[in-house]
């Protein structure tokens, strides 16, 4: 995670700008601004068309009764895209129209499920609360991603009784 915190917040700014400098020198400076400002806008229309379809299916699911997983996702993905679309940049713009677009937002969403389900996979293998509750069947032994036995930590205590009727 520390590893995509300084790719996020030092490698892209320096990609962002050498790309900047590049269509700058073909095309020029204030054609180039102009670009900018002419993509954050069509930006603008397009969050706001794709985010109400979002709002218009997260509540007709809402009404059937059924989790609106897909559709908060996919709120969530129209929201990024739309930040990375008015951050100034052609490199955060591209990403931001491909969590936009209804037809590359789906394969957006996959890739988003993946990192988050390793995430919290290797989050919760990591937590002191691991051996606390059954792994479920198929799943690797609570522990095992941190080297430890597969019958888990051993926690020597002593039970004492107090009987209550005495």
């Amino acid at each position: 995670m520390r590893l995509l915190l300084f790719l996020a917040f030092l490698v892209i700014p320096v990609l962002e700008i050498w790309l900047l400098i590049q269509v700058g020198t073909v095309i020029g400076g204030w054609p180039t601004v102009g670009l900018l400002v002419i993509i954050s806008l069509l930006g603008t229309w397009l969050v706001r068309r794709e985010g109400r379809r979002a709002w218009n299916s997260l509540q007709s699911s809402l009404q059937a009764g059924r989790m609106p997983d897909r559709e908060l996702a996919d709120g969530g993905l129209i929201l990024v895209g739309g930040v990375l679309l008015l951050t100034p940049g052609f490199f955060s713009d591209v990403l931001g129209v491909l969590c936009i677009l209804p037809f590359t937002r789906p394969a957006m969403r996959r890739l988003g499920v993946w990192f988050f389900d390793r995430r919290v996979k290797r989050m919760a293998a990591a937590s002191p609360y691991a051996n606390l509750f059954p792994a479920p069947p198929g799943a690797a032994p609570a522990g095992a991603a941190r080297g430890e036995s597969p019958q888990g930590r051993v926690v020597h205590g002593e039970v004492i009784r107090e009987d209550h009727d005495a």
